[in-house]
């Protein structure tokens, strides 16, 4: 139901990351040491040994509020070898605005090192390209969530998304009210499903 959400939450991202990965190529985990002020978010670094690096330190004022220090420094933050991943802003020139027929997300054009978008989708989830990859972002703060396509399978591709003609159940529509934010207030609509197509040429 439509409850005011209460207090405040801290988002990060956690994983591990076996040896073979394509990725960053680092092995690590996260790691939360709370304590009588809040809690710490830690890397476990698998590669050097089980190696615990501070990353961010949160602490309360209140039942309400959090203060945090991000970004401690250490070694790895003064290279530039960190996996960048786009995060969009609402109104940025990569938004791709509402569309109610078959839209190409890629402007015809196939996928690569170039291509930036972002779309929100009818039933509220939010998708984006960036670096050759299709990414799900969080719909009320647009933080990236995970993967959905990779670099292999989208590179030349061009991303086209059209309705089903399939009626839909719901959708989530997004309060900006004030303690009302985000989708567990929406309310329901109705409308058609769409489904997201990878297109060659």
């Amino acid at each position: 139901g439509p409850y005011p959400n209460r207090g405040s939450c801290v988002f990060a991202q956690t994983s591990v990351m076996r040896g073979g990965t394509s990725r960053d190529k680092r092995r690590q985990s996260r790691l939360l040491r709370g304590n009588a002020k809040g809690f710490e978010i830690c890397t476990v670094d698998h590669a050097k040994g089980g190696v615990v690096r501070l990353d961010a330190t949160i602490s309360y004022r209140d039942f309400g509020h959090e203060v945090g220090v991000f970004a401690h420094e250490h070694d790895e933050l003064k290279t530039d070898n960190f996996m960048k991943v786009y995060s969009p802003s609402e109104g940025d020139e990569n938004f791709v605005p509402a569309f109610s027929e078959s839209v190409d997300c890629t402007k015809g054009k196939p996928v690569d090192e170039h291509t930036v978008a972002w779309w929100r989708m009818d039933c509220g989830r939010v998708l984006g390209i960036y670096d050759n990859r299709l990414i799900e972002y969080e719909p009320s703060t647009l933080a990236p969530l995970g993967l959905v396509v990779g670099q292999d399978e989208l590179v030349g591709r061009r991303v086209v998304v059209v309705p089903s003609g399939l009626d839909r159940d719901c959708v989530l529509s997004y309060s900006d009210e004030v303690g009302m934010e985000g989708a567990d207030c929406g309310s329901a609509e109705t409308g058609e499903e769409q489904v997201t197509l990878l297109r060659t040429g």
